[in-house]
């Protein structure tokens, strides 16, 4: 990705930080389709607003419907990293001791 790909990237982030969205990072556990004995993890990270989790929760339908692994089980957790009073717009900083 170029760096105005990268940017773009950046950019939509603090957006929807700003909007009040968090991290939110999912351990997804599911049976092999072949072999149901043997448990698989699979590590699923997005952009998602608690306490709905509307992406998450969008995506394990998805799994359900169009994965053939069952699904065991789902440990996530959600961490917001920025609030609309938390931001500001910084030009310059200068720290004295």
């Amino acid at each position: 990705m170029g760096k105005n790909g990268a940017e773009r990237a950046d950019h939509r982030e603090t957006e929807l930080m700003l909007k009040g969205y968090g991290l939110t990072t999912a351990e997804i556990y599911y049976r092999m389709p072949d072999f149901r004995h043997v448990l698989n993890s699979y590590i699923w990270q997005e952009y998602d607003l608690a306490p709905d989790y509307p992406r998450l929760f969008g995506f394990i339908e998805f799994w359900q419907e169009r994965i053939e692994g069952p699904l065991h089980s789902v440990r996530f957790t959600h961490r917001k990293l920025i609030g609309p009073g938390e931001w500001r717009n910084v030009v310059g900083e200068f720290r004295l001791h």
